[in-house]
């Protein structure tokens, strides 16, 4: 029944959504958030959720949005609510972006949750942005670690790791970071609080990570432990050197960790007498790497912390995003090889414009090869037939009606012009002997060389496109993939959805590479054994030819 009515409601509040909710905006990007068993499966609803959007090239024209970011909107599925967001970062030169959207629900089981990221409106007005715009009220704190000077003040050394899970984060060195936090949003609460955070520890022996008044939270011996007072509670396996999501809910005399979204222990805990300073990093053997800390002054659900958990790990399978344009039919999806069309490097337009050209090098051959050796044997035909006819008028058979095309008649009118020259034919002229003979033989063999590369020339074009394709198309590929990881390490973002479209965009010039070599190789084959029929007719007829004039006009 509830599936029912998740689908229900779905089906009224989130139609197909071919609208567009302002034609002055000309692109959008749809985010996707998928709870069925495809994507990351929940059983209930969860809202309202900060979900992290990353922008990049593959899903988002930045070329089309404002420098600055200013024109970017978030609007619900219906195409016509805004939803609140904040930008934790925007950079149009290395084409990368993090948005935090406020999402009111997110319905189980269903493809269907849906919004879009609106922008390339160069008139739009800036809009007053607020950094909690994407966190609901009960969001006490939400420490993301890309802009000190966003973040509140902390006691002790900030150090920032460029490459974080989403954009910047903090890296831990053993000293402690103090922020100042009042527990009264949680004692208002009736002592509820929910904790969660982002790390990868060097090290997972014993790492202090938070120390809040009389609560604490660390990982010990591989494993996630909560403290207050005497009271603990462990569990989880927290591997070293991997992002690892983290979290603590705590109220109504409970305490329950989590530990990459899923719930791994339970037990009794009062809440602790919490004060006004949180303390993060305490501990001399913790170091490694920490990003969004967030603190909320309620107890989220366990499919609430699963689906924050999903919308933010790098390797996501909840959220998809596809970008799309305003003057696409009904605002469609805008096609794959356009994608890796806007996404190809320099170097890689160079390299597949080099092929270009060959390939058009390669048709050009082609078509070239096969007309002049397809009227070669057919005027061979008609020239053979003509030849073995004659009799006593062997040698005039080049003073008729001209047989240009063929090979085969130049080879003959060759050799008549050798014969002619020792007056063959004519009253009394003595017989050929064998040393004319083998002259005469010899001429028209340097004319079948001649016709041979005649025939073969430009036949190795095909061979440099067989060759050399693949080739230039895998560097291109290569240098494609250097410079996306270049950009990627430079920018901070390292997750899969920034790299795809590079990666994707760079082994466009691999199959480039290929769509010449291969049917330039087909082409070759089939033309190399064409011109080797017509080479091996003109052997024979050379034998042919002067086996019969010998016996006509030679000695006996």
């Amino acid at each position: 029944m509830r599936q029912l009515l998740a689908a229900l409601c779905i089906a009224l509040l989130s139609p197909a959504a071919h609208a567009w909710w302002n034609p002055d905006w000309t692109q959008r990007t749809r985010i996707t958030l998928n709870t069925s068993a495809q994507g990351l499966e929940t059983k209930e609803a969860a809202g309202p959720v900060a979900v992290a959007v990353r922008l990049h090239s593959g899903n988002f024209d930045f070329s089309a949005a404002k420098e600055d970011g200013s024109d970017v909107r978030v609007i619900a599925a219906d195409d016509k609510t805004p939803l609140k967001f904040s930008v934790e970062r925007f950079d149009s030169l290395n084409e990368l972006a993090v948005l935090w959207v406020q999402v009111p629900s997110v319905l189980p089981g269903t493809d269907k949750n849906q919004f879009h990221v609106y922008a390339g409106n160069a008139k739009a007005a800036p809009e007053p942005m607020d950094a909690a715009g994407g966190f609901d009220a009960a969001t006490l704190l939400a420490l993301h670690f890309s802009d000190p000077s966003a973040q509140p003040k902390a006691q002790g050394e900030l150090k920032l790791e460029a490459n974080g899970l989403l954009a910047g984060s903090a890296r831990l060195d053993g000293r402690a970071l103090v922020y100042p936090l009042s527990d009264k949003a949680v004692i208002d609460a009736g002592q509820q609080l929910t904790l969660g955070l982002w790390v990868r520890l060097d090290e997972v022996a014993r790492a202090g990570l938070l120390k809040w008044g009389g609560l604490e939270l660390s990982v010990v011996q591989g494993k996630l432990r909560a403290a207050a007072g005497k009271v603990e509670l462990s569990g989880g396996e927290v591997a070293a050197a991997q992002w690892t999501h983290l979290a603590l809910r705590l109220g109504l005399g409970k305490a329950t960790l989590f530990v990459g979204g899923k719930q791994v222990a339970q037990g009794d805990m009062a809440t602790p007498v919490l004060g006004d300073s949180l303390v993060v990093g305490e501990g001399g053997g913790t170091k490694g790497l920490i990003d969004e800390l967030q603190i909320a002054a309620s107890l989220r659900s366990a499919e609430w912390l699963a689906v924050a958990t999903g919308a933010q790990g790098a390797e996501s399978s909840l959220v998809a995003s596809q970008r799309e344009q305003a003057d696409s039919v009904g605002g469609g999806e805008e096609g794959h090889m356009a994608i890796l069309v806007k996404n190809l490097t320099v170097d890689a337009w160079v390299v597949i414009v080099i092929l270009g050209v060959m390939f058009v090098i390669a048709c050009w051959v082609t078509v070239a090869k096969g007309l002049l050796v397809g009227r070669a044997d057919k005027a061979n035909r008609l020239f053979l037939r003509r030849f073995r006819d004659a009799q006593d008028d062997l040698l005039k058979i080049g003073s008729e009606a001209g047989h240009a095309k063929s090979p085969l008649f130049r080879l003959y009118r060759a050799g008549v012009a050798e014969l002619d020259k020792r007056k063959v034919g004519q009253a009394g002229t003595a017989p050929l002997s064998g040393a004319s003979m083998n002259a005469v033989k010899a001429s028209v063999d340097a004319d079948f060389v001649r016709e041979n590369a005649e025939l073969n020339s430009n036949m190795v074009l095909l061979t440099i496109a067989i060759s050399g394709g693949p080739f230039l198309g895998l560097l291109g590929t290569v240098v494609g993939v250097m410079i996306t990881f270049a950009a990627i390490a430079a920018a901070g973002d390292v997750n899969v959805n920034a790299i795809a479209p590079g990666i994707a965009s760079a082994l466009l010039a691999t199959v480039a590479g290929l769509v010449v070599a291969i049917p330039a190789l087909f082409a070759y084959n089939y033309l190399a054994a064409r011109i080797k029929n017509v080479s091996s007719d003109m052997q024979i007829f050379i034998d042919e030819f002067i086996t019969r004039v010998a016996e006509i006009h030679g000695a006996r």
